[in-house]
This record gives C-alpha cells, sequence and structure tokens, in this order.
C-alpha cells in the first residue's frame, strides 16, 4: 500500500516464461504492491506454471496485441493506483517507489529510459531505439503543447484509479502503439502528468519488437501517424 490506498501492478506476457516468476517476486519484495495481474497473451508454453508459483493472479487475454493486453489488465485491477509495467527482467522493482512518490503530485506519472546513466549494460536502448523514442515523443510533445517528454516507448507508468475511469472506455489501439495512445488521452483529458527517469536493464530473452531492427523502424513510423491523426480526431472532439 502507499500512504493507505493499494496499488495494483499490470504485466502483459507472452514471451517472457524464463524472467516472470522472478519480476513478479521483485515488485512483491517492494512491500508497496498489493496486487500483481499478469495477462498471458498467448504467452510461450509453461509461462501459466511460472506464475501459479507466486502470488500473482493470472488472466488469459486471447486477443493477441499489447494494446489488448493492458486494456484487459487495466479493466482486472481494482488497485487506487495501477502501474503497467514488462515482466522481462528490464524494469526494477523499486522504481515503483518512484513513481509513487511523484503520484502525490500528479494523477499520472511515465518512465522515461533515456537518462544514460540509468541504463544498464546489455540494456536494449541504442542509438537508434533511444533517439527514435525521444523524436517521437518530442513530437507529441509539440502536438500536445505538453510537459517535457523524452521517450515514448517506455511501458513503466502509474495512473490514478479515479484518473483511469475517465479514459478507460477510450482505448482504441490493440497493438504495439497502445503506450502513446494511453499518454495523448491523459493530456486529452487534462489529466496532470509528468515524465521521470527510470532504471533500464537488460532483457532476459528476445523481446517480439524491439529485437528486430526493421519491427522497432516500421513501430517508429506507425506512432508517428498515429499522433498526427490522434491529434487532428482531437482537435475536432473525435477523439476522446
Amino acid at each position: 500500500m502507499w500512504k493507505n490506498k493499494t496499488v495494483s501492478v499490470v504485466f502483459p506476457t507472452y514471451n517472457e516464461k524464463e524472467s516472470i516468476k522472478d519480476a513478479i517476486e521483485e515488485f512483491f519484495a517492494t512491500g508497496y504492491v498489493d496486487e500483481i495481474i499478469v495477462i498471458n497473451n498467448n504467452a510461450a508454453k509453461g509461462t501459466e506454471e511460472e506464475v501459479k508459483k507466486t502470488k500473482a493472479k493470472h488472466i488469459i487475454e486471447t486477443t493477441q496485441g499489447y494494446g489488448y493486453s493492458i486494456r484487459r489488465g487495466l479493466k482486472e485491477a481494482k488497485g487506487d493506483y495501477v502501474i503497467v509495467s514488462e515482466p522481462d527482467g528490464t524494469f526494477v522493482g523499486n522504481d515503483v517507489i518512484k513513481l509513487l512518490a511523484y503520484s502525490d503530485d500528479f494523477d499520472a506519472v511515465f518512465g522515461t529510459r533515456t537518462s544514460s546513466i540509468l541504463i544498464g549494460d546489455g540494456a536494449n536502448m541504442g542509438l537508434f531505439l533511444k533517439y527514435g523514442n525521444f523524436f517521437v515523443a518530442k513530437y507529441m510533445e509539440l502536438l500536445f503543447n505538453t510537459h517535457q517528454l523524452t521517450d515514448a516507448g517506455c511501458t513503466m507508468r502509474l495512473i490514478k484509479r479515479n484518473s483511469l475511469s475517465k479514459i478507460n472506455n477510450s482505448f482504441r489501439i490493440g497493438g504495439n502503439s497502445f503506450g502513446p495512445e494511453m499518454m495523448m488521452l491523459i493530456f486529452i483529458h487534462k489529466i496532470s502528468s509528468i515524465e521521470i527517469p527510470l532504471n533500464y536493464r537488460e532483457r532476459v530473452g528476445e523481446s517480439s519488437v524491439t529485437g528486430s531492427f526493421w519491427k522497432a523502424l516500421k513501430l517508429g513510423f506507425q506512432m508517428i501517424f498515429i499522433v498526427t491523426k490522434v491529434r487532428f480526431l482531437s482537435l475536432f472532439g473525435l477523439y476522446k
């Protein structure tokens, strides 16, 4: 709990069988997390068995896609604070404390993985990914005239329950561009937010997206298109 309010963590999983048990235990070990919900999105065989060795709640979402997985998790989470992260070993459980500390002043807290001193050895954050995410973030910052943004692709973030209820039925994206959509809906609904630096470690196993240069490049262009589209539609009240 955080100041007598409950904390939920949503973990989407597809190819994290080797890391998910350790990730769950690491986040619970902070002492602040009350509930971890693992959304099994057609995950690798054996993932469910690993989750069942822990106190986490295991839920199956058969509609394939990162966005569909997170959307299911956001609806299932019961906490007053809901944190989204990845169970692939890249994020640090103790960074939950950073998110919660900033939530005292903001209703949504986004992470950024672009602070060089916090990028661990072996982390998949080379020049292409770092500055690709930076460019898309700055483009979003410009179009929405919001606070400083440096990482459009960081999946670790927090949102308070009352603010989540304002946007939970507005999501349209089911794929890998869900993260920026969530951020933009927060801006559209004028939910107070801030971005803070998080630790970023080497992934256990290979990512199904950023492990490939061409897939990452394609996703980057998709994000630019989606940011442009959402901003245009929001100006006419067609995306809210």
